[in-house]
Formats: C-alpha cells, sequence, structure tokens
C-alpha cells in the first residue's frame, strides 16, 4: 500500500503539506510496520474545501445513484475482504479468526444493511397541507477508534454517502492503515470526487482542526469519553451538530434462575473478545451475593481457559492489547483493583507466561468487587472483570445504572419475561438478553457518558439527514 504517507483527498492521492511521520508499531511484536503522515491545519482545509465543493452536486444525486454507489462499494470491498482482514490484525493485534470472521466483514455488513435501508427509505412526505422533506447533512466530520477500526468507518461512511452527504474520515493514528485500504476501495468504487477525503493525523491537531472548521456542518465521533468533550467543546462555537459514541461500563446481570456454567462461561468469553478492547463489552458482572464464590468459580474456570498469544495463531483466543499506553494503564488499574481490596481470582499483573514481548495482559477476573471501586466505575478496555454482588432484582437494577455511563447492558435469566422487564429499567443504548448478539439493523448508542445520537441500520442513517417542512405545499 504505497498510499501509507499520503492523504486523499479530492479524488486524488495527494502529499501532505508536513513532513512529520509516525511509526505504525505491531503490538504482538512491539516493532514498526510502516509509517504514516501526521497532517495539519492546512491538509484539512484543503479536504473540507473539496467535500464542500463536491456536495453542491452529490447531494442532488438519487437515491437511485447513490444505491448504485453503495453497490459498487460492496463489491469492491467484498474482493479486498482478506486485505482488510490482514491489515487488522497486523496493525491493533486482533487474532486472525477474529480479523476475518468479524472485524473485517463487519464494515462490509454496514454497507449491506444501509443499502437495504436506502432501497425502503420514503425522503418525502405530507403532513396536513405541508411537504416534508428529508435532505443531506452536509459535509460531515468523521473522527474514528482503533479498536473495531474498519467497523466505525464503515458504520459512518456508509449511511453518510447513503443521505447524500460528503465527507472527511480521521481515523486513528494508532491504527491507520485499514483506512487508507478503505479508501483505495472507495476510489475503485468510483466513488466522485470530494465525495470521501481521508487526512491522518492526531486528535490535538487534525481531529481539532476538523472539529471546529465553520464549513464542516457535522461531526461522528467514536472514541473515548475525553476526547468527546473535547471534540463537542471545539464544535460548539459553529454550532454544528455532534455524533457521539463514547465509553462505556457495561453492566452484566445473571439474575439467580440464570444457568450460571453456561451464562457466566459464555460471558467471561465475550468480555475477553477483542483483548476486552470493546465499548460495549460486559465488565461489570452482577451475581448474587450469596452465590458470589460460586460465580466466581466459573469465571475463573473460563477465563484460565482464555488462550493469550500470537494473532497469527488461529489457537488464539486474544492477542495484545493495541499499544503500550494501553498495556501500562490496563496494568496500573490491575493493581488499583488489588490495592482496593478485591479478591484476585485470577490473572494479574505482567504478561502471561512464556511471553515476553508483546502488549499480552493476562486474562484477570476480580470478585467481591464493591461497586464504588475504582475497577467498577473507570473504562478499563482489557480482558478484566469485575464481579459485584447483590441483593434482589432492584439492588441489581440500582448497581447497574450506579455509573457514568450507558451504552450497553447484558441480563441472563431462565425467564425471558423477567429478564425483559429487567432490561427496561437499565440505562443504557443496547441490552442483550440471555447472550443475543449484535443487531446492525438496531440502533446502536449510548446514553448519559456514553454518547448521543445513534448508528447502524435506519436510525443512523436518519442522523445524516436534515428535515424541512415546506409549508403550504398542498394548500390549493
Amino acid at each position: 500500500m504505497s498510499n501509507r504517507t499520503n492523504f486523499y483527498i479530492n479524488g486524488e492521492w495527494v502529499a501532505p503539506t508536513t513532513s512529520e511521520l509516525l511509526d505504525v508499531i505491531n503490538p504482538a511484536t512491539e516493532q514498526s510496520i510502516g509509517q504514516i503522515a501526521m497532517g495539519g491545519v492546512e491538509d484539512i482545509n484543503k479536504a473540507v474545501a473539496a467535500a464542500k465543493a463536491a456536495f453542491d452536486s452529490f447531494s442532488l444525486t438519487t437515491k437511485e445513484e447513490r444505491i448504485a454507489i453503495l453497490e459498487a462499494i460492496i463489491a469492491k470491498y467484498a474482493e479486498r475482504l482478506g486485505d482488510v482482514a490482514a491489515v487488522i490484525s497486523e496493525e491493533m493485534g486482533a487474532p486472525v479468526n477474529l480479523a476475518s470472521k468479524a472485524q473485517a466483514p463487519a464494515g462490509l455488513g454496514h454497507f449491506m444493511t444501509t443499502l437495504e435501508v436506502l432501497k425502503n427509505y420514503e425522503f418525502e412526505q405530507d403532513l396536513g397541507t405541508s411537504r416534508i422533506i428529508k435532505e443531506p447533512a452536509g459535509v460531515c466530520g468523521f473522527i474514528t477508534p482503533w479498536n473495531w477500526p474498519i467497523n466505525q468507518i464503515a458504520c459512518k461512511v456508509a449511511p453518510a454517502i447513503a443521505a447524500g452527504c460528503t465527507m472527511i474520515l480521521k481515523p486513528s493514528e494508532v491504527a491507520p492503515f485499514n483506512a487508507t485500504l478503505f479508501a483505495e476501495v472507495m476510489h475503485e468504487a468510483g466513488v466522485p470526487a470530494g465525495v470521501f477525503n481521508l487526512v491522518n493525523g492526531d486528535g490535538p491537531v487534525v481531529g481539532a482542526a476538523l472539529s471546529s472548521h465553520p464549513d464542516v456542518d457535522m461531526m461522528s465521533f467514536t472514541g473515548s469519553t475525553r476526547a468527546g468533550i473535547e471534540v463537542a467543546k471545539n464544535a460548539a462555537p459553529t454550532v454544528k451538530r455532534v455524533a457521539q459514541e463514547l465509553g462505556g461500563k457495561s453492566a452484566n446481570i445473571i439474575l439467580d434462575d440464570a444457568d450460571f456454567q453456561q451464562a457466566i462461561a459464555r460471558d467471561v468469553f465475550g468480555m475477553c473478545t477483542n483483548s476486552g478492547q470493546s465499548c460495549n463489552a460486559p465488565t461489570r458482572m452482577l451475581v448474587p451475593k450469596s452465590r458470589m464464590d460460586e460465580a466466581a468459580a466459573v469465571a475463573k474456570a473460563a477465563a484460565e481457559q482464555v488462550k493469550v498469544g500470537d494473532p497469527n495463531s488461529e489457537e488464539t483466543t486474544i492477542g495484545p492489547v493495541v499499544s503500550e499506553i494501553q498495556f501500562d494503564k490496563i496494568q496500573n488499574l490491575i493493581q488499583k483493583g488489588i490495592d482496593e481490596g478485591a479478591k484476585l481470582e485470577t490473572g494479574g499483573t505482567g504478561r502471561p507466561e512464556g511471553l515476553n514481548a508483546g502488549y499480552y495482559i493476562k486474562p484477570t477476573v476480580f470478585s467481591h468487587v464493591t461497586n464504588d471501586m475504582t475497577i467498577a466505575q473507570e473504562e478499563i478496555f482489557g480482558p478484566v472483570l469485575s464481579m459485584i454482588g447483590y441483593e434482589n432484582d432492584e439492588d441489581a437494577v440500582r448497581i447497574a445504572n450506579d455509573t457514568l455511563y450507558g451504552l450497553s447492558g447484558y441480563i441472563s435469566s431462565g425467564d425471558q419475561e423477567r429478564a425483559t422487564k429487567i432490561a427496561r429499567l437499565i440505562r443504557s443504548g443496547n441490552v442483550h438478553v440471555n447472550g443475543a448478539g449484535p443487531d446492525q439493523k438496531a440502533p446502536f448508542g449510548g446514553y448519559k457518558q456514553s454518547g448521543n445520537g445513534r448508528e447502524w441500520g435506519e436510525h443512523g442513517f436518519e442522523e445524516f439527514l436534515e428535515t424541512k417542512a415546506i409549508l403550504g405545499y398542498s394548500a390549493g
């Protein structure tokens, strides 16, 4: 991929205006696998100008024209699916099985889902004597993370194109090569010049320039709550729309009538998936206080079956976490859990045995955690489970909602009606009942400091539309 040190602006690969380069590190080896250019304000200005110019015509394209563009992107993406998986595995440490079966296909899935939404969507309707029209929101800025990189790019780009918006993407500089490959897919698919633009760089420079730019009509950000607040601050003076998908500390309620062996083992594995680097990971497991030791024994046994190792091995369950910074943060929080008195069932600080290089974390289970402990409140973003006891259903709901976050929730019960009743009480944007997986047709997003707005499916598509009322349209 020779385009890695260039930017994609106005349908061309162009040289950056800056000279700074950044090494991209393979977290499994701690070695550089290439470089990207770090953009500056002038690069963003060029990309925004291209997107603004393209919007005049692209916003007027028909539904049929945009359907054809999405179909072309899907075809080219499918051709490069293996390349996408390989790049993601190398740059952020996802095991090959996860990269090829989940990470890379997730991006393709969002385009396919959005295509169906667009085919069936009605952009105009009459309301009394008025005509209500849905129009594209305008020029959009996207800032995306490293943990599910192509998933987060696709779930923004696909609906934006379907709506008739133009865009500038700033991917994470930690795992940027998948975005370069994605830009190549967009170019090969014949997306009109200026509709999609890519500029690499960091948040304080490129992210801030994009968020504050007066010609950007909407910002869509996925990342930490701290960074999301900065995006909102930078966007505020121009009163642009801001959609945010931020952090989480999701509660996983194991009710007393659940199959403990099945539910706990399943959810420990789910929590560890992607090395625990998922914003909706079920990292707070709530179990009946009277059965804490029983539940902890199941969790401990399950965690000890998680195989940590080389992402290139098909036997590996989880690879490394993404960076040294992330590794150090997780180590400090594991030590914090020990210091604050939680019971360490398995795992702990240091690398797993036999792994002397790479940012590998031991799958770690803490039991007898109280919800005021740091490991119960702070997003760890690693394979670390906090098990918290509750007295009854009402207490479980109280503990689940006692958090700054509200992205997701999980409930296991032998009684579907009981689980659904409790799901209605959880203050989060998603609740998974009895092991239900993600659904790309359903809205994804959070309450409270987990963000605002929704992604995925029709709800995510509508985030990129403005509503216009033409009064007296049918008054005659």
